[in-house]
């Protein structure tokens, strides 16, 4: 029996190989936890593009796995952007496992890199809608969902260390992680007297599928020889001397889900090797 064991976690932009959302999910199903896997399923628009998002396929693929833990796994594709989807996965939850106990938003846009002069209206929008816009939407259906049930719950957002410092060719990024820090802040005081803590997870660079396409992208804007140059001069500047992996912001989450972690809401954990103390 794990510590989540009768619970339900639901974790959105968890349908891709090798992301956060695939690392959270395996770490609290070990845990015990029945898993809801979501992504968007399918390209909607310009700004989901099939390279960038989980099929699918590949989310029954990651929902399969679960089972080896022996709890139940279900997949719901939803767009973040609709607040009507958003609603439908937390009550796909309740139908499907019975309950809804956890909710990690952690679908992101981290694709959109340019240069400030250079971003353009609709790009701007397309990260706000998803990271930030998306987050609350996830915030106010769960908690209408946990508080409907009146056994509290665990609200996590997968924030960044660009929700703590500035960052070049990401102005809508970094915006829309800062703004999680408030929306945690925010809700964390709404919703404590319901047992319903609202966190956030900030770590530092993670080589995920985006974050592979994020070390090209940027070794060539810093002018790195190489891809490998560029991720040995950031493991330089990080006291743990690498940087993060998939691995440790689960566990992070798996923490602030558990016992332990029920005195800790509106924090933003750093999860960063120390590369970001603030």
């Amino acid at each position: 029996m794990g510590r989540f064991s009768g619970k339900t976690a639901v974790i959105t932009g968890s349908g891709r190989r090798k992301g956060l959302g695939e690392a959270i999910a395996k770490r609290l199903a070990e845990d015990g936890a029945n898993i809801v896997i979501s992504d968007i399923g399918a390209s909607r628009d310009s700004a989901t593009g099939e390279e960038h998002i989980g099929s699918t396929d590949e989310m029954e693929s990651i929902a399969a796995e679960m089972t080896a833990h022996g709890v139940g796994a279900s997949t719901c594709v939803c767009d973040v952007r609709s607040l009507e989807e958003v609603r439908a996965l937390a009550k796909h939850a309740v139908d499907t496992h019975g309950s809804l106990d956890i909710w990690v938003n952690n679908a992101g846009i981290g694709y959109i890199m340019k240069p400030l002069l250079e971003v353009s209206e609709a790009e701007w929008r397309a990260v706000i809608d998803v990271n930030l816009t998306g987050a609350f939407f996830g915030v106010k259906a769960a908690a209408e969902t946990m508080v409907g049930q009146g056994k509290g719950g665990r609200i996590i957002n997968i924030a960044s260390q660009a929700a703590k410092s500035g960052f070049p060719h990401a102005q809508a990024y970094t915006s829309s992680k800062h703004g999680l820090v408030g929306l945690a802040r925010s809700a964390a005081v709404e919703l404590g007297e319901h047992k319903i803590t609202v966190n956030n997870v900030c770590p530092n660079h993670v080589t995920t599928g985006l974050g592979a396409w994020q070390n090209e992208y940027f070794a060539k804007v810093v002018g790195a020889d190489s891809v490998e140059a560029y991720l040995e001069a950031m493991a330089a500047r990080i006291p743990m001397g690498r940087p993060g992996l998939p691995e440790d912001t689960a566990n992070a989450v798996a923490f602030l889900c558990s016992d332990e972690a029920n005195y800790i809401t509106a924090e933003s954990m750093n999860v960063s090797g120390g590369e970001e103390p603030h």
